[in-house]
């Protein structure tokens, strides 16, 4: 590793997306090499189902690929939350009702 104009060594994970070495920085070298992982198996398979070898076009199809999926994680984490508040509205109405009815 060289060392930077400070002197010290630069902390960074090196990671291959698609054929490209990538030396990223960052906090959590484990959770950089996944999210490099995810992007590399993403454009792989964006590449088997096209016909463009343009690896900006992968990376484009790639990324809107994954935006799409958390989108949808994220609205379905959405509805999933307004339905346990709606439930726990509910029961919270229920227990309410009984202690006006018994005065408790």
């Amino acid at each position: 590793m060289a060392e930077n104009q400070y002197g010290t060594v630069p902390d960074y994970t090196t990671v291959t997306i698609y054929d490209q070495t990538y030396h990223l920085t960052g906090q959590n070298p484990d959770h950089i090499r996944q999210l490099a992982e995810q992007v590399d198996a993403k454009m792989r398979a964006v590449a088997a189902q096209g016909r463009t070898v343009d690896s900006l076009r992968v990376a484009v199809l790639a990324a809107l690929n994954l935006a799409d999926e958390l989108m949808q994680s994220t609205s379905a984490d959405a509805r999933k939350g307004h339905a346990r508040a709606v439930s726990l509205r509910g029961l919270l109405d229920e227990v309410l009702d009984v202690e006006r009815k018994t005065g408790s």
